[in-house]
């Protein structure tokens, strides 16, 4: 028997490429023989050893075997999966709705609706499925699924102890700054617009000295939102206040978060988002707006807002971080949220997925 995932593109920094490794790294240390298959055309160069070819995945697979579908974007993966003879799996990660692109790139776009297409074809296409979140569970539900489950994100449970970038660390730390911090992917979904503007009150009413790190690449096609971004943020007059990292390394990632007063996240679409558990995981205070899978994933902890009104969001997390009573009952939350998810046992909960012994 072997577990032969398919994703639909497969580089660094990516949560889906980053949880099939994890996967993969799960199943060979409890010796069950596994790969990883995904589009040739979407895996980078200098990566394209560590996964093979999805075009050979019909004459590689056995009957033995189980297919494991990282489903998210429509792929060449979500056409061959439904006809592979063995035991099929999928595992939904949700697919950003297509509204978020239109405008700024109909191509992607395009992408994201083929994939919303192709979910809703694949309800009958796999002997057992799961989500990483009960609100992604509740979508394959709505779309005629038979009993979705939750297998949750399966994360490195060695995030929150990496060791800080130096160089890093010293350029987040110099003028003796606040920074408030988010982690993601350059994209409209993330509303880093929404964050910007209420960078620009927190600095106006609370602290002029604030700086915001914004972590994560823009990616093919982005460029553009991330050109409005910094045009957005000189209209604020915060161009100098404003950290683009761009992709980074987990030690400068680490550096980030070692560095940061609190964690903001604005997004309107989340599936799961795992940075807020790896803030937690750091100490960092949490805010956040009630979107998506957000609410699910802190589960209590953090402060979560209904609101994304600027002026609202700011004056709250100046209020955490200026009372030293209820950050602490904030971070005494999170801490509690945190062991909850790492009691879990991530091969437990994958072996019962597969069907295979634990």
């Amino acid at each position: 028997m072997t577990i032969r995932q398919l994703v639909a593109g497969y580089r660094i920094g990516d949560a889906i490429s980053s949880e099939a490794d994890l996967i993969r790294n799960l199943l060979s240390a409890h010796g069950i023989a596994n790969g990883i298959y995904c589009p040739v055309s979407n895996v980078a160069p200098e990566q394209r050893g560590q996964v093979r070819d999805i075009e050979k995945l019909p004459q590689d697979v056995q009957a033995d075997d189980v297919a494991l579908l990282h489903l998210s974007i429509g792929s060449r993966a979500n056409v061959l999966f439904p006809e592979l003879p063995c035991r099929r799996v999928i595992l939904y990660h949700n697919v950003t709705p297509a509204r978020f692109l239109e405008r700024l790139n109909p191509a992607t776009a395009e992408i994201l609706a083929k994939g919303r297409r192709e979910v809703a074809r694949l309800k009958d296409a796999a002997h057992a499925v799961y989500a990483d979140s009960a609100f992604n569970a509740s979508e394959l539900a709505e779309l005629g699924y038979r009993n979705p489950r939750v297998l949750p994100l399966i994360i490195d449970d060695t995030f929150g102890s990496a060791k800080p970038d130096p160089a890093m660390l010293a350029k987040l730390t110099s003028g003796n700054r606040q920074n408030l911090l988010f982690v993601g992917r350059i994209a409209p979904n993330k509303r880093q617009d929404q964050l910007l503007s209420v960078f620009a009150h927190y600095r106006k009413t609370i602290n002029p000295q604030a700086r915001l790190v914004m972590v994560g690449g823009a990616g093919s096609g982005m460029e553009t939102y991330q050109i409005m971004l910094m045009a957005m943020a000189e209209h604020l007059e915060l161009r100098r206040d404003v950290f683009f990292t761009g992709f980074v390394t987990d030690a400068e990632l680490a550096a980030c978060y070692a560095t940061a007063s609190a964690f903001l996240c604005l997004s309107d679409h989340e599936g799961f988002c795992a940075p807020l558990l790896e803030a937690m995981a750091w100490h960092v205070p949490v805010f956040a707006k009630a979107a998506g899978a957000v609410p699910e994933t802190m589960d209590g902890a953090g402060v979560l807002l209904q609101d994304a009104d600027p002026h609202v969001f700011a004056e709250t997390v100046g209020r955490v971080l200026n009372d030293p009573a209820l950050r602490d009952a904030v971070i005494a939350k999170q801490d509690a949220r945190l062991a909850r998810f790492r009691a879990r046992d991530p091969w437990r909960d994958l072996a019962a997925a597969l069907e295979i012994p634990a």
